[in-house]
């Protein structure tokens, strides 16, 4: 049996009380997911500004009537410390996502990544800490790395941050060590790499490549690569992502405490391969694909041309293991984009679609 096999065992026989931030978005959609699955109350706080309703019903939809009835939602932003403290009034875990996660939005806009992501973030450790929370868990990213030399990204060095984004996930680290360190709380960082699956949103100025690609393609739109095509991500599958959160918010080692680890697949895909794994998938749906070659246009300001995790230490400490490479997980989200992807959208969003987000 897998650590995480073994956490979810454990969770199942013993339910517990979980914050979700930014629980109708993304990747909070999926964590909301695998929490009702194993019959854990979840209570859900989210502002609805870039998570979605619909992503809470596909949720519904999904999980049994009794699962869902563990959901508490509370409209409301974590800018307000009270509801914060409301959300953590009962909490044994905080696994906390809610942020404006866009460099390029960051860059046009730094007082309100500023707001959400370091204000934000302040008062749910706030929060935490007063309800007695076992463990706070939190979205960082592998922003944090800006320019850093080394093509394979560990956690013990970082370059010259080069965004309002990635300034605030660095914050985010430091004020999570001052909570340790000050007032006892147990926190955990997952420094994400290019996450993707079901449910990210591909329309808007800032979606991230692939929903933005793959939205692209279904609608016989252009494809455009930032770059020559030779920049490299480590791209990694939403299962995964929660497969992290449970491990950090159940581990009992206590040299697992207190970190900021990598989670990623440890791998590297360039756009051009990128390009082509998605033509190649889609291509059964989309017969005129065959023949698609990208558009190439200037590299994005405030992207590292090479980005990919050692992920040793998730997996010493927390007892991590990628279960997903990255074609068999983009075989897996093809078919929800192909469902749920609707043309007719295509001429308007493209032109509020400028360039795809990285990170």
């Amino acid at each position: 049996m897998t650590k995480y096999e073994s956490a979810q065992e454990r969770l199942r026989t013993r339910p517990r009380t979980w914050v979700v931030t930014g629980v109708a978005g993304f990747i909070g959609s999926h964590l909301l997911e695998a929490l009702l699955k194993l019959n854990q109350r979840v209570v859900g706080l989210d502002n609805f500004s870039t998570g979605h309703r619909h992503n809470l019903a596909q949720v519904k939809d999904i999980v049994t009537r009794q699962q869902w009835r563990l959901l508490r939602v509370i409209d409301d932003d974590i800018r307000s410390l009270d509801a914060c403290r409301e959300a953590c009034g009962t909490a044994d875990f905080v696994l906390h996502h809610a942020a404006l996660g866009s460099v390029p939005h960051s860059i046009q806009d730094p007082l309100a990544a500023h707001e959400s992501n370091v204000t934000g973030f302040v008062n749910m450790l706030m929060a935490a800490r007063e309800g007695g929370v076992s463990r706070f868990v939190y979205a960082s990213s592998s922003a944090v790395y800006g320019d850093h030399p080394g093509e394979l990204k560990s956690e013990g060095g970082i370059g010259r941050l080069l965004s309002p984004y990635a300034a605030t996930k660095y914050v985010n680290e430091v004020y999570a060590d001052i909570f340790a360190r000050c007032y006892g709380l147990a926190a955990i960082g997952l420094r994400y790499f290019n996450v993707f699956g079901a449910r990210q949103d591909p329309h808007g100025a800032y979606a991230a490549v692939i929903p933005q690609w793959i939205g692209s393609m279904l609608r016989g739109e252009p494809v455009h690569i930032n770059g020559d095509g030779h920049t490299a991500r480590d791209f990694c599958y939403v299962d995964d992502i929660v497969q992290a959160n449970m491990l950090a918010a159940t581990v009992d080692t206590p040299a697992a405490l207190n970190q900021a680890y990598n989670i990623a697949v440890g791998g590297r895909t360039t756009l051009r391969e990128l390009f082509e794994m998605l033509r190649s998938l889609l291509e059964p749906h989309c017969p005129h694909l065959r023949d698609l070659r990208p558009v190439y246009r200037e590299f994005r300001a405030g992207d590292v041309h090479f980005s990919q995790a050692d992920i040793s230490k998730a997996r010493q400490l927390l007892g991590y293991e990628p279960m997903w490479r990255v074609e068999a997980g983009l075989a897996q989200t093809i078919d929800w984009y192909v469902a749920n992807l609707q043309p007719g959208r295509s001429r308007q969003d493209a032109r509020a679609r400028p360039q795809a987000a990285l990170t």
